[in-house]
């Protein structure tokens, strides 16, 4: 059965933000295929700030290598911007250490440039209806890394309170209040949780505390 296109809708709006021209012109292609009708580009992080203070695309696709302000940096100011988009990390480096990364910072998925475009248009896809997209060898590595991390961080009975809390969104003053300790032992418990499960802010640490009581 041959697979039909759907047309580009004007009121769908995606984001590439890339310092290569080729890559803007590739994504492009696939992101209108997927019906996007319209696709804002970005060379820079700079650029891709400014478009964002007029526009809020439904998907934003996101090279790590930029100029200037990197891409695993650009996420939360993106997110603070523009709350409803979906970032895709777009990345030459299909490392599991990049990947759960961007995921700690708030990204939705990753995706090697060297994927094929259907795999392009799967992650997409899975982006647009709230899920998370990682490459199933990506998928695989990065369990098998939580499980080993999992495995070796024993936590004391403190920092298992401040985790339970963090996870159910406490800033660390409230923390500290909810606790009666003063904030700084919070948020030394804090940087020993994250050096610990091996997430890199505290966002990371409320996935994780949220994940351990599914």
């Amino acid at each position: 059965m041959t697979h039909t296109a759907p047309q580009p809708d004007p009121a769908r709006t995606a984001m590439v933000v890339d310092d290569h021209p080729i890559t803007h012109l590739g994504c492009g292609r696939l992101l209108a295929d997927l019906g996007y009708g319209r696709v804002l580009k970005a060379m820079s992080g700079d650029e891709a700030l400014a478009l964002l203070d007029s526009h809020q695309p439904q998907v934003v696709v996101l090279d790590i290598s930029l100029p200037g302000v990197g891409g695993l940096a650009l996420i939360a100011p993106i997110l603070e911007r523009s709350p409803d988009s979906a970032i895709l990390m777009f990345s030459m480096n299909d490392q599991p250490g990049f990947a759960a990364r961007a995921l700690a910072e708030g990204a939705h998925g990753f995706l090697s440039k060297n994927a094929p475009p259907e795999e392009f248009g799967t992650a997409i896809r899975a982006l647009e209806t709230g899920e998370f997209y990682l490459p199933p060898r990506l998928a695989l590595a990065l369990a098998t890394r939580q499980a080993g991390a999992d495995r070796s961080a024993t936590l004391t009975a403190r920092e298992d309170e401040v985790l339970t809390l963090i996870g159910e969104g406490l800033a660390l003053q409230q923390v500290a209040d909810r606790l009666g300790v003063s904030y700084k032992t919070v948020a030394n418990a804090a940087s020993t949780l994250k050096r610990k499960l091996g997430v890199s802010n505290i966002t990371g640490l409320i996935r994780h505390a949220v994940a351990r009581e599914r």
